[in-house]
């Protein structure tokens, strides 16, 4: 059944849109990822004008986010205290995402920018994990549950606004979590992921915050901050489209109950190897199409 996409402006098979958010929701249960950055390549590869696929995606990551806030929240794992530092930082970060995103949009390069962005992260972070599972294989060594993360070493124990973190057990300046919440706040808005795969790393190793809490807290930044640079997308840039972020949810919640059942079966080991081609594999797809001649090299349609 096709169906007419209003801000995209173009028809689409609802079924293709549905199956889409079932797969990635499928692939996030089964390794526990948000599936951004998973959601908007696929969405170009099937015409989705990428500025539109990754306002509409912001849309879907609040959602996706809001059950894990939840579910989190009822287990005492989030800490309001850290997430509400970060969130100041993600917002500022939102805002000057969204001014790059209508700067490249101004200046005709946004459908150029968000796939090369795309190669350079996938490609990267692809690369990290399968090297890191497959030396897993080789020494069997286990990360220590928080520890004394960057945030004490002499150089940092220098910065200002230092703040108590009591559920967290921290003593630290509220600049270096207002940081890396301001670099989830980019990725956010231009590239339509939650960044919780560098969030999450960076609040183990340099804030040193006890793993347990770690999720739940980067999950309650990526859900304001998605909501924020939803709004601000579509007042701003006018590229969420409800009726394909409706499809994709709808799919998505199918898909992640699934892959959560499936996910018991796999062991953490092979699916991070098995995530790690993927990526890998989408980052070679998007890279080849930045040099496939298109169709129709000239458009006078407007986005």
């Amino acid at each position: 059944m096709q169906i007419y996409l209003p801000i995209a402006e173009m028809a689409v098979s609802a079924e293709m849109i549905l199956l889409l958010g079932a797969l990635v929701g499928f692939l996030s249960g089964i390794f526990g990822v948000g599936g951004g950055f998973m959601t908007t390549p696929f969405l170009i590869f099937l015409g989705i004008p990428p500025a539109i696929a990754v306002g509409t995606q912001s849309n879907q990551l609040a959602a996706s986010s809001l059950s894990g806030v939840l579910a989190h929240m009822r287990k005492g794992n989030v800490d309001f205290r850290m997430g509400g530092v970060m969130l100041g930082g993600s917002l500022a970060g939102s805002v000057v995402g969204i001014m790059l995103f209508r700067l490249l949009q101004y200046v005709g390069q946004i459908d150029l920018a968000i796939p090369v962005l795309y190669v350079l992260l996938l490609g990267s972070m692809g690369s990290m994990m399968l090297v890191e599972s497959l030396l897993a294989f080789v020494r069997k060594t286990a990360h220590e549950d928080g520890g004394k993360g960057l945030a004490h070493h002499p150089v940092f124990e220098k910065l200002p606004y230092k703040m108590r973190f009591p559920h967290s057990r921290l003593y630290v300046s509220a600049l270096l979590p207002a940081a890396i919440g301001f670099v989830g706040g980019l990725l956010v808005s231009i590239m339509g992921v939650g960044g919780g795969f560098l969030l999450v790393p960076a609040m183990i190793y340099i804030l040193g915050m006890p793993t347990l809490l770690v999720a739940g807290t980067s999950l309650f930044q990526i859900l304001i901050t998605s909501i924020f640079t939803t709004i601000l997308h579509a007042l701003t840039n006018q590229t969420v489209d409800v009726v394909l972020a409706f499809l994709l949810i709808a799919g998505g919640v199918v898909g992640t109950q699934v892959g959560v059942r499936v996910a018991r079966r796999i062991k953490g080991a092979y699916s991070r190897i098995a995530l790690a081609v993927l990526l890998l594999i989408v980052c070679v797809e998007l890279a080849t199409e930045l040099f496939v001649r298109p169709e129709d090299l000239y458009s006078t349609v407007i986005r």
